[in-house]
């Protein structure tokens, strides 16, 4: 099979197509003949040296894709042969075809298009799982995502709103604010021109928001302290600006404040399974009658990954970018 695989740590120049032996399902594993794979920040960490594959998992670059199930392992009870379904991956999503357990697929929704659909898996069980999961929010809620104009943070605010929270984010330019509100956002701060802490603190009457959503750090992680609630909730899932702060802990007692974090895929087969349970009972409805949707960016063949890396690490794309396959 055709696949992109990572020559050497480095810049988007090192992804190269290769060719790779075809793999086999497992034990409640399905093999699907990948027809589009999302790109991620986390492939860019991959072939940057900064993010190893799990135990076991295929070297190649690539945590969700879309296609045909093209054959089963023993024990596969959800999915037969020709089922259309989009994945969350191990790795290996950059190729013809890619290997993963039974439950952590869903079927394509209603209308969407394959391309679309590998947009879906690895933004949406991450939001579900730190927003909804370990932040705990609900309906009634302020809410804060930085990077709102991300894939992650188009996914936060749909979901957000849809279920019935105060959604506010940041975004670094018109043009993305303009984005994220249209998608539900009540305010979208320009955090370039604009002081984000003060902002919430206006909007919300001094109170603060009861859950933010971060994948900035650095700089940030202290002033997300001073812009939760009484009882608020900080939750990291990446550090763009650095892992490292100095923080006030006397902030975080005296408004009880939790601060936690999880990254995707290192959790469990079962971990996982229970996320894509959740989301094919309360996400996928929703997407199938059009109330939520992914935002595309850019789509690139296969052969033009280093392109697709060069854009999402530029920081200009708007929503998912994806490889097709053709």
């Amino acid at each position: 099979m055709r696949a992109i695989e990572i020559t050497k740590p480095g810049g988007p120049e090192v992804l190269a197509l290769c060719e790779r032996p075809r793999p086999a399902p497992m034990h409640e594993e399905i093999l699907i003949g990948i027809e589009a794979a999302g790109v991620n920040r986390p492939d860019a960490l991959q072939r940057a040296g900064a993010y190893d594959p799990p135990k076991g998992a295929s070297d190649l670059p690539g945590l969700e894709a879309a296609g045909e199930v093209v054959a089963v392992g023993a024990g596969v009870h959800r999915w037969q042969v020709g089922d259309r379904v989009c994945a969350l991956l191990p790795g290996g999503g950059y190729a013809e075809y890619a290997t993963t357990h039974q439950d952590h697929a869903l079927r394509v929704p209603k209308g969407l298009s394959m391309l679309q659909a590998a947009a879906l898996p690895e933004t949406f069980f991450t939001v579900w799982s730190t927003v909804f999961m370990r932040g705990r929010l609900r309906a009634g809620e302020t809410f804060l995502v930085h990077g709102g104009s991300s894939g992650i943070g188009t996914v936060a605010i749909q979901l957000a709103r849809a279920l019935g929270a105060r959604v506010f984010t940041t975004a670094g330019n018109d043009e993305k604010c303009a984005l994220c509100e249209r998608l539900g956002a009540e305010v979208a701060i320009n955090y370039k021109t604009q002081d984000y802490v003060k902002e919430i603190k206006r909007l919300t009457d001094g109170k603060g928001v009861d859950l933010i959503l971060d994948m900035v750090g650095g700089s940030y992680i202290s002033r997300n302290i001073r812009t939760l609630a009484m009882d608020g909730r900080l939750v990291m899932i990446a550090f763009l600006d650095g892992p490292k702060a100095e923080l006030n802990f006397a902030h975080i007692m005296m408004k009880r404040l939790e601060v936690t974090g999880a990254t995707l895929r290192p959790q469990s087969d079962q971990s996982k399974a229970e996320i894509a349970a959740a989301l094919r009972d309360r996400v996928w409805p929703m997407l199938d009658t059009g109330q939520i949707a992914p935002v595309m960016d850019r789509v690139f063949p296969l052969e033009d990954a280093a392109k697709a890396h060069a854009r999402i690490e530029s920081a200009g794309h708007m929503g998912k970018i994806v490889l097709t396959l053709g």
